[in-house]
């Protein structure tokens, strides 16, 4: 008999969120072996940071299930992957599913995403999984769409796993009815003109947020934002631990020197 994967789940919505019991009966169907480690509260925007110098405590909820009371998805993933099970490291990490879209130059703040990268930089297939909102208007999310396909996105992408890859990836689904839903895009993140994140005045005097006032424009017909919104399409990109520019690392090589 094939034994089933070892499946770790984290998120950055926070232990008690909906999405994360998507993400866990989306694993439930495809292992017996799942683990739920997931922050205690909300760590939107967290990244990949690390709670280096604070101790932290994890509260059992089940046999299987842990919330780290203020710990980011990065450390519910470290915590997993070598404490509670160093015994068998998790096969796949599985981070989501979010409350939201994941897309464009947001990966790079978005603890979902470090959830994922996380596992992969343990030696797990890593994979963020966003829902789709509608901000500009009523923000309810339906899960539908990600409870209806999220499986069979898993499987696949953990049948074509080459561990030692350095890669993980993340997957949207957009908004709309599973029967919506136009097909699979693999596509690239898009890279906007400018940073999205800016100043955002609050209605309290003195007050204010770091928020997305607007997205930024041109945006590339065939990335994530594009597609997923448009064309109603599943997205997945695979990302890359390596950050290294290689064309750029040669081009410098021999011009740089001390004085």
């Amino acid at each position: 008999m094939t034994q089933s994967p070892r499946i770790l789940v984290t998120n950055d919505d926070g232990i008690d969120a909906p999405g994360l019991a998507v993400l866990k009966q989306i694993a439930e169907t495809i292992s017996d072996d799942v683990w739920v480690v997931a922050p205690g509260g909300n760590q939107s925007g967290a990244g990949h940071r690390f709670s280096f110098g604070r101790e932290l405590t994890a509260q059992k909820r089940d046999d299987r299930s842990y919330a780290i009371d203020t710990a980011s998805p990065a450390d519910c993933v470290v915590y997993g992957c070598t404490h509670l099970l160093v015994d068998r490291k998790p096969d796949i990490v599985l981070s989501g599913v979010n409350n939201g879209q994941n897309l464009g130059d947001i990966v790079h703040c978005s603890g979902t995403a470090a959830g994922a990268r996380e596992g992969a930089m343990q030696g797990a297939l890593g994979i963020a999984l966003s829902q789709a909102v509608d901000y500009a208007h009523t923000r309810e999310v339906h899960w539908d769409v990600a409870g209806r396909f999220g499986a069979a996105i898993v499987r696949q992408l953990h049948a074509e796993f080459r561990p030692g890859s350095d890669i993980y990836y993340n997957v949207n689904f957009p908004l709309g009815r599973p029967e919506d839903v136009s097909g699979i895009r693999l596509v690239p993140h898009q890279r906007f003109a400018h940073s999205p994140f800016g100043y955002y005045a609050s209605d309290n005097p003195d007050h204010f947020f770091i928020a997305i006032p607007k997205t930024p424009l041109p945006l590339d017909r065939e990335a994530d934002f594009e597609v997923l919104h448009r064309d109603r399409a599943i997205t997945v990109t695979p990302l890359t631990l390596v950050q290294t520019d290689e064309a750029e690392r040669q081009r410098l090589s021999g011009k740089l020197a001390l004085d």
